[in-house]
């Protein structure tokens, strides 16, 4: 039989083994998960955008068209979760407006 030889975990010192916790180191770079509340909003809100994009492409209405398009990528550039649901109500109520 091969005997295979694995690698060894780095030890320290007093022969313990380091341990890292991945979300500590994140949140020390100044990166954070979103929370479910805001997955949900740039899901929502980006499946609206691409239905009235749509509308807007197939009617030749540059303003439904621009709003699909504002609403789809506009999670992208907000960070908090209730500016996301703020600004996406608000996009949606313009959407609603132009709809005819």
């Amino acid at each position: 039989m091969l005997a295979h030889s694995y690698p060894q975990p780095a030890t320290a010192v007093d022969g313990k083994v380091p341990t890292m916790n991945e979300l500590e180191l994140l949140q020390g770079l100044g990166l954070q998960l979103p929370s479910p509340a805001y997955l949900i909003g740039a899901l929502v809100f980006g499946l609206i955008g691409w239905v009235v994009w749509r509308r807007g492409r197939r009617q030749a209405r540059p303003a439904l068209t621009w709003s699909g398009v504002a609403l789809m990528f506009y999670p992208y550039l907000v960070t908090r979760t209730w500016l996301l649901w703020g600004v996406g109500v608000a996009l949606c109520a313009w959407a609603w407006l132009q709809w005819e």
